[in-house]
């Protein structure tokens, strides 16, 4: 009997409803939506999966408070957590954040012992550290996800002063998910262009600063986190473990000597497939470079300490 992926999504706020919608569009696999508060996930899989006579997808949307129905997932993606409020940085967050990640991943890898984890929970990197260890999961299997939003944002700004497609424009960020995130600019090019050939370095440098900032930029706008891109974000690392694309992309992985760093999750290219993180790829820096991801390395070392980790 043929077996259709199955995907659970912890956390049934704009980011997780989103998540689910966009993931029932592409179609990617049956979906289970979990919340603590009561009907809310329920309702909310019940208006997505209403849609699918209209977009034309048969998959089915589950939403639940009930960890059983997680059960056998291929992927559980976390979105739970206490958003960020304006004024609050990511790192106001970490304590709260830590005991529902812990909570949450640690009921779910009992049910999906196989399953691959993808957090998004704020601070990311650090909740990536507290997935893997609530659940015990090889370090392949707990992925990050904030270099591809992260990324996103920068080819955006950088499509937007070339004034050329966003899909001609590559370009990849690195290290912590914060203010500190290393966009590097000498590794981005539009049609095989380095933007550094097109762009005044004033420019590149406002448009590094906006990626820097593009999380707290949506806050101040809308009062609440950013959820489209996010989501979006989600869906292309899921259906690239899903359909074993060995893909190469930027998330959150766990360092084990690359970089020269060790026992840390944090954001680096990689080839995401089945497996989940199949490699880290090493670029080479500058002195700067170098200067920027130790900074920014650090600044994930710090909220760990503040954990006990």
């Amino acid at each position: 009997m043929f077996k259709r992926n199955k995907i659970t999504i912890i956390g049934a706020g704009a980011t997780g409803a989103t998540t689910a919608h966009v993931m029932a569009l592409k179609q990617m696999g049956d979906i289970v939506l979990l919340d603590v508060v009561p009907d809310v996930p329920n309702g909310k899989a019940l208006d997505i999966w209403e849609a699918g006579p209209i977009e034309r997808f048969s998959l089915k949307v589950t939403g639940t408070t009930d960890y059983e129905l997680t059960r056998d997932s291929d992927v559980i993606v976390v979105t739970a957590g206490m958003p960020r409020k304006p004024g609050m940085s990511r790192d106001d967050l970490l304590k709260i954040n830590a005991d529902i990640v812990r909570q949450s991943v640690s009921q779910a890898s009992k049910l999906s012992p196989n399953a691959i984890l993808v957090i998004l929970s704020n601070p990311a990197d650090v909740m990536a550290y507290v997935a893997q260890k609530a659940s015990g999961f090889p370090y392949h299997r707990v992925i990050g996800q904030a270099g591809v939003l992260d990324s996103a944002r920068f080819r955006t700004f950088l499509a937007d002063a070339l004034q050329v497609s966003p899909k001609d424009v590559t370009a990849f960020v690195m290290g912590g998910h914060g203010d500190n995130m290393v966009p590097l600019v000498r590794y981005s090019s539009v049609g095989g262009i380095p933007v550094e050939k097109l762009l005044t370095q004033d420019t590149l440098d406002e448009i590094v600063q906006r990626t820097r900032t593009g999380g707290g930029e949506v806050l101040n706008l809308m009062k609440v986190s950013a959820y489209y891109a996010p989501a979006s974000s989600l869906a292309e690392m899921v259906e690239a473990i899903l359909k074993d694309e060995r893909r190469v992309i930027p998330v959150i992985s766990y360092l084990n000597g690359e970089y020269g760093e060790f026992d840390i999750f944090v954001g680096v290219p990689a080839i995401v497939g089945g497996n989940g993180i199949e490699k880290v790829l090493e670029v080479e820096f500058t002195n700067e470079e170098q200067e920027a991801f130790a900074k920014s390395v650090e600044s994930v070392r710090k909220p760990l300490s503040l954990l006990n980790y």
